[in-house]
């Protein structure tokens, strides 16, 4: 009996010991103790000073390791990891490697359940509302082919948001006969009511949900989603919020917002490894979505009957633990005000420029970092291309409803020189 304990006692410990291993909860490193001292040296300053603090961020600059060949300004896309985080990423996939399905079947389900605790946190929602998902896309597409729709039902969204999110509607028409009704935003609006009022002419007694970008992922533009809720639920519809862009980004918990569906995407403003998501589900809302592939029994309202995918690379879930560390010892105030400054530094410096035209809000509440530029006479695909030959500038072309330009995005490791190469390229190609 006593040996059958000490075995039993032995497998407890290596699992405990597995579990801490895998998140990397055993101690600090360097790098991460490196940036508490730093973040603590200037802890009096505020995150709008600091934003404009050089040797602060040129000391997080340092954590990252950039190719020489380009200066990269699109990490809207997919944002590289610090090279703390990718250490630890890489230890994980060894790790997995070397537990296999050992891991699998003692503290997968355990390890899953911290990261999605670790995410509820951040969310500002409890963890029976919230899974894990791949990306933006998934997480909003549980919601979308998930919802009860019969023919002739109405779905409101943007020209400008995402088309895989505008192809799902599409896809739910001629399935179900859904009916997709579309705004057109204006890149510079008068005031929130304008946009507001854009989304409530479009409801009528069929309108059974409403989507909206937190952050408009072309120019970046960031939208009263707090209000469109109100507005929305006084008429009874429901609201989904693409927050692929600002999770992370912005310094609002996605539960405050007042929405009953948010999707995020992890790989992008978080900076875990490629291929985490967010899906955040309001408690009394999950029981009337089906899921799109067929889990075991469970109760209506668990959301985890929502998210049967299968087996999945869970080394990559493990990853979120070491960004959220990354992120919570910066500060989401801090790291959300540099976000900020970099926008700003470089759009103020060609906002007059009678040749160039932005296509991003000037405001500081109706931007963050992501902005979209056109220099006059070009086309989009024309400018990046010349960016990126001539001027060694990478960058993303856009050509969507009512924004034409490129879209910009900076991230806590580019730098105000790189934002004046920028800038005087810009300069150039508007004199040409």
């Amino acid at each position: 009996m006593f040996l059958i304990l000490k075995q039993h006692s032995a497998i407890m410990d290596k699992r405990t010991f597995l579990k801490q291993f895998s998140l990397g909860l055993l101690a600090a490193t360097p790098t991460m103790n490196a940036i508490a001292a730093l973040v603590e040296e200037n802890k009096l300053l505020p995150a709008n000073k600091l934003a404009r603090t050089m040797d602060f961020w040129s000391s997080i600059r340092r954590h990252y390791k950039l190719k020489e060949d380009y200066i990269n300004l699109e990490n809207g896309y997919y944002c590289m990891m610090p090279q703390d985080t990718l250490n630890r990423y890489l230890e994980h996939v060894k790790m997995l490697n070397y537990e296999a399905s050992y891991y699998m079947r003692t503290v997968q389900d355990e390890n899953n359940l911290l990261m999605r605790e670790k995410l509820a946190e951040m969310t500002g929602c409890s963890t029976d509302e919230l899974v894990v998902t791949r990306n933006t896309t998934e997480a909003l597409d549980l919601v979308i082919g998930g919802i009860h729709w019969e023919k002739g039902d109405e779905a409101i969204m943007a020209e400008q948001d995402y088309g895989a999110m505008l192809n799902m509607f599409r896809l739910m028409g001629e399935r179900y006969g859904v009916v997709s009704k579309k705004i057109n935003l204006p890149n510079h609006p008068k005031s929130d009511e304008e946009i507001v009022d854009l989304y409530a002419s479009q409801i009528t007694d069929k309108t059974r949900l409403l989507m909206v970008c937190h952050v408009v992922n072309i120019n970046g533009q960031v939208l009263p989603v707090k209000k469109i809720c109100e507005m929305a639920h006084s008429k009874g519809v429901e609201v989904l919020v693409d927050g692929a862009h600002s999770f992370a980004h912005l310094n609002v918990k996605p539960a405050d917002l007042g929405c009953d569906y948010y999707g995020t995407s992890l790989h992008k403003w978080l900076s875990t490894p490629m291929g985490a998501g967010m899906l955040y589900v309001k408690k009394d809302k999950i029981k009337n979505l089906w899921p799109l592939m067929a889990e075991s029994e469970k109760e209506p309202d668990d959301i985890l009957r929502l998210n049967h995918t299968g087996t999945k690379p869970v080394h990559v879930d493990l990853g979120i633990a070491d960004a959220i560390a990354y992120h919570n010892i910066i500060g989401a105030e801090r790291k959300e005000a540099r976000l900020k400054y970099l926008k700003q530094y470089w759009t103020q410096k060609v906002k007059d420029h009678p040749n160039i035209q932005l296509n991003t809000p000037h405001e500081d509440e109706r931007s963050c970092a992501i902005a979209n530029v056109l220099v006059k006479g070009m086309t989009s695909s024309e400018m990046s291309k010349v960016l990126l030959e001539e001027y060694k500038i990478w960058t993303v072309a856009i050509n969507r409803p009512n924004v034409h330009g490129v879209r910009i995005t900076p991230n806590l490791y580019t730098t105000e020189r790189e934002l004046d190469q920028f800038v005087a390229a810009l300069e150039k190609m508007a004199a040409g």
